[in-house]
């Protein structure tokens, strides 16, 4: 089994080929092809491999499959004695991606 952990929108993702997730927005459009070259680990069979911080040679292509809004997120704040209350929302904007293959040189795996 093979699988990579790969950075995107400052968070980090452990993928493999033909996984499905939902990412930051990434400023491509839907059904364009993504290659993320922030790629941490990978381990392919036997060997693991890690970056420092990044391996390089190493990618991950994927395809953006939609492009849209997340679950609203309710933020209160709330100050006890002063009638001070507030409430606000906040709906990420997410893109939703295929990964479709991990490819590596073979400096990467070495």
């Amino acid at each position: 089994m093979e699988y990579a952990v790969i950075k995107t929108g400052g968070k980090q993702y452990r993928v493999a080929a033909g996984d499905v997730l939902e990412v930051d927005k990434l400023p491509q459009a839907k059904d364009s092809v993504v290659t993320f070259e922030d790629v941490l680990l990978l381990v392919s069979d036997a060997s693991v491999k890690i970056g420092k911080p990044k391996l390089s040679g190493a990618f991950v292509k994927a395809k953006i499959l939609e492009q849209k809004k997340g679950e609203k997120i309710r933020v209160s704040k709330f100050k006890a004695k002063v009638r001070y209350r507030r409430t606000i929302g906040f709906r990420p904007l997410l893109s939703k991606i295929l990964i479709e293959k991990i490819e590596s040189k073979a400096s990467a795996i070495k």
